[in-house]
């Protein structure tokens, strides 16, 4: 196994209409935490491109208002591509830290945005993406839905890297889909900054008998525009987002958080034998299982709407 290194979460707020302003901050931040010595560094959900907390996009049942149509018109304006400047930023300084980075962001794909998780290796650029299987509540009015296909986890000198988006992380099977690809190193980019959250992480750790990384901005109405639709009001001293970042080890021992204070990096010593040492008593795609009693398929390819087919 590798030796312990540093791991880092990054709770900050982002610029939610100013994708290319939140890269340059998170590039600023990634260069902070390895100046700490971080090689894995987590970023939260939605860092490029905005997580809309608060706004309605003019949908009442059964209508649309004209201006919830330019709300996502601005939102989708907002995300990235992954052909981007924002990409290129990301992978220059990723790569002039030799670290390894997995951030939240809007990724914009036609019409269509999607909440996914990048993951940037400093040797190889951006090497995979995650998008969020199932968007909650009226977020679904907003964002596209993921495929099986985009469920990787990556093999690196740290441990084996995956992301579950939020409350993806209260999806037993998709959980259970991680553990069986043998994640070690498990991230979390989330917008969930209730208390409870640090229970299902620590749930998550003990489960999967894995380090849990768990990020979430901390961002006041002030980061948003004055015109933005916001149910929570127009004080700009109003916190949409408290954090609540943490870092939990194999055994569910918080190393580090939650920490609901305001803008700050989390460290933590990771431990890559813990995982094994963990697995002693529970290895719940090993020989805590039953495979002659439960089964689980997983479709990991990617449903597109139109197939191209060409005469043999």
């Amino acid at each position: 196994m590798a030796e312990p290194f540093t791991a880092a979460v990054v709770q900050a707020a982002s610029f939610p209409q100013d994708a290319l302003q939140s890269a340059k901050k998170a590039a600023s931040l990634i260069a902070q935490a390895a100046a700490k010595g971080a090689r894995l560094i987590v970023f939260p959900e939605a860092f490029l491109g905005g997580y809309p907390k608060g706004a309605s996009f003019g949908t009442p049942v059964g209508m649309r208002k004209p201006e919830g149509r330019e709300d996502y018109r601005r939102y989708h304006a907002s995300a990235i591509d992954l052909d981007g400047q924002e990409v290129a930023l990301l992978e220059e300084v990723v790569a002039a830290t030799d670290t390894f980075v997995v951030i939240g962001v809007i990724e914009r794909d036609g019409g269509t945005v999607y909440c996914t998780a990048l993951f940037f290796d400093g040797e190889k650029g951006l090497v995979a993406k995650h998008r969020k299987l199932m968007p909650t509540g009226a977020e679904r009015l907003i964002w596209g839905f993921g495929d099986g296909s985009t469920l990787p986890v990556i093999e690196t000198q740290l441990g084996r890297i995956g992301a579950v988006i939020c409350w993806e992380n209260y999806m037993p099977m998709l959980r259970m889909a991680m553990f069986d690809q043998g994640v070690t190193l498990y991230c979390a980019p989330t917008a969930d900054d209730r208390d409870a959250w640090e229970g299902s992480m620590r749930h998550v750790a003990l489960e999967g008998r894995c380090f849990v990384l768990s990020a979430c901005q901390h961002i006041t109405r002030g980061a948003y525009p004055d015109d933005y639709d916001c149910a929570l009001g127009d004080d700009p001293e109003t916190v949409l987002l408290r954090g609540g970042s943490l870092i939990v080890d194999p055994l569910g021992e918080v190393l580090a958080g939650p920490d609901f204070s305001g803008e700050t990096i989390l460290y933590a010593t990771i431990d890559p034998d813990a995982v094994v040492r963990g697995k002693y008593d529970f290895d719940v795609t090993g020989h805590y299982s039953r495979p002659d009693i439960f089964q689980l398929s997983v479709d990991v390819s990617p449903k597109n709407a139109v197939r191209q087919i060409e005469d043999q």
